[in-house]
C-alpha cells in the first residue's frame, strides 16, 4: 500500500520527490529534529514519576509523545506534498472550518473541560484542540487575503480593519473557552503579518495601543486573571497558595545552577512542580541540564524561529507573496509561544497555559508544530524552484521529468 501511495505521489514536484531527490532546508530541519529529540527525552525524564503513579508505567506519557512525534513527522510530510497555490485557494474554508471547531468546542458533551477550561474535543484516545488549528488557518487566510488587497491594506483604513471583522470574533470564541494565551498569540502573529504586509506606522501604534487597552480591560474583567498579574510579581507572599506553581519552578532554576543536577535527578518533578511535563517542562531542563543547557534550548529556539523569518524574507524577495507571509506568521506563532512559555517559567509573566512548541507534551500542540515546519519546508523549496515565481517562464523541458513519470506510470 505504501509503495502504490509513493508510485502515486512520485510524479507531483515536492521537496520529498524532485530531480535531486530530497530536496530540504536542512538547517530548519535539523534544528527543529534536535528539539523534538530534547523534548522527548525531557518528556521522558519529566513525567517519569506522575506516570508511574497514575497509570502504573513510567514510560506512560514517553510512549504517548513518541506516536504523536510519528503523527506529526507525518502531518510535516503532507504539508510538504501540498502544493502552497492549494492553501491560497482554500483560505476562507479553513477560517470557516475554524470558527466551526472553535464554536463545536463550546457545545456540551462535544467539547472536553479540562481544569476549568473547554479546549479539547475528544476523540477516543486522543484530544483535539481546536485553537491549535485555528492560530494556522488565520495565518493561512490572512495571508491570502494581504496578497488579494495588498494596496488596500496599504493606503486605507478600510483594507486595515477588514481583518479585524474576522479576528475579533474569533478571539471571542478563545475567550470564552477560557484560552486567554491563544488569543494573544494568534492577535500578536496577525498584527506582525498587518505591519510587514505594509500597514503603516501610525495605524500599527494605533493597533498596538488598542490591544494594550483591550488585555487591561480582559484583566480587570475577570478576578483570577487579576489574581495571577497580582501572585507573579511577587509569588513568594503566597508560596503555598497562589503563587505555588511559580516559586516551584523557580527552586528548579535555582536547584540547576550552571551545569545541572544530572538527567532524571530532578526533585521538583517529583509532586512538587505541578504540570513539570506540560506547561514547566523548561524548568525541570534547567533543573536537570543547568543554566547551560536552559540557554542551549533558548538559542535553538532563536535558530528555528529567525531561519523561519529569513524564508519569508526570501520568498518575499522571491515575489512570492503569499508564501512570504504564511512564512512569517507560522515564525510569530513560534516565537509568541516561546515567548510566553519562557517568560511564565522564568516568572517575567502570569502563569498562562500555553505549551512550548517541539519540547511541550500535547498531542495537537506537537502535530501542528511539526505540521508548519512542514509548510515552512515547503515554502522554502518552492522559493528555490521555480514554482510561484513571476520572473521565471517555463519551458516545456521543465515538464519532461513529469511526462516520463507518466509514461512509466501507464506502462510505456
Amino acid at each position: 500500500m505504501l509503495t502504490s501511495l509513493l508510485g502515486i505521489l512520485r510524479p507531483y514536484p515536492s521537496p520529498l520527490f524532485s530531480r535531486r531527490g530530497i530536496d530540504l532546508d536542512f538547517p530548519l530541519l535539523a534544528g527543529c529534529l534536535t528539539l523534538l529529540g530534547l523534548g522527548l527525552v525531557m518528556i521522558t525524564s519529566a513525567s517519569s514519576e506522575v506516570a508511574a503513579v497514575q497509570s502504573g508505567n513510567p514510560l506512560y506519557h514517553m510512549i504517548r509523545h513518541l506516536v504523536y512525534i510519528v503523527i506529526g513527522i507525518g502531518a510535516a510530510g503532507l504539508m510538504m506534498i501540498i502544493p502552497l497555490a492549494t492553501w491560497q485557494r482554500m483560505g476562507w474554508m479553513l477560517l470557516v472550518a475554524a470558527f466551526g471547531l472553535l464554536v463545536l468546542v463550546l457545545v456540551p458533551g462535544i467539547g472536553r473541560e479540562v481544569n476549568g477550561s473547554m479546549r479539547w474535543i475528544g476523540f477516543g484516545l486522543f484530544n483535539v484542540q481546536p485553537s491549535e488549528l485555528a492560530k494556522v488557518f488565520v495565518v493561512i487566510f490572512l495571508a491570502g487575503y494581504l496578497v488579494r488587497r495588498q494596496e488596500e491594506v496599504r493606503e486605507s483604513w478600510m483594507g486595515f480593519f477588514k481583518p479585524f471583522i474576522v479576528l475579533l470574533p474569533m478571539a471571542g470564541l478563545l475567550l470564552m473557552e477560557p484560552d486567554f494565551g491563544a488569543t494573544v498569540v494568534m492577535m500578536g502573529a496577525a498584527a506582525a503579518m498587518l505591519f510587514l504586509g505594509g500597514v503603516g506606522l501610525f495605524r500599527f501604534s494605533l493597533m498596538v495601543a488598542l490591544a494594550v487597552g483591550a488585555v487591561f480591560v480582559l484583566v480587570q474583567a475577570q478576578p483570577y486573571r487579576m489574581a495571577r498579574l497580582v501572585t507573579f510579581t511577587d509569588p513568594w507572599a503566597d508560596q503555598f497558595g497562589s503563587g505555588y506553581q511559580l516559586t516551584q519552578a523557580l527552586i528548579a532554576f535555582g536547584r540547576g545552577e550552571w551545569l545541572g543536577v544530572g538527567l532524571g535527578n530532578s526533585i521538583q518533578k517529583q509532586f512538587y512542580l505541578p504540570e513539570a511535563h506540560t506547561d514547566f517542562v523548561f524548568a525541570v531542563l534547567a533543573e536537570e541540564l543547568g543554566l547551560v543547557g536552559a540557554l542551549a534550548t533558548v538559542g535553538l529556539f532563536v535558530f528555528v524561529s529567525v531561519r523561519a523569518l529569513y524564508i519569508g524574507l526570501w520568498a518575499e524577495k522571491a515575489k512570492q507573496f503569499f508564501a512570504a507571509y504564511v512564512a512569517y506568521g507560522l515564525a510569530f506563532l513560534w516565537i509568541g509561544q516561546f515567548l510566553i512559555n519562557i517568560g511564565v517559567n522564568v516568572g517575567l509573566l502570569p502563569t498562562k497555559g500555553l505549551t512550548l512548541p517541539f519540547l511541550s507534551y500535547g498531542g495537537s500542540s506537537l502535530v501542528i508544530c511539526c505540521a508548519c515546519l512542514g509548510l515552512l519546508l515547503r515554502i522554502e523549496w518552492e522559493r528555490r524552484t521555480v514554482l510561484g515565481s513571476e520572473d521565471v517562464d517555463f519551458v516545456e523541458s521543465d515538464f519532461a521529468e513529469d511526462k516520463r513519470a507518466e509514461e512509466i506510470a501507464h506502462g510505456r
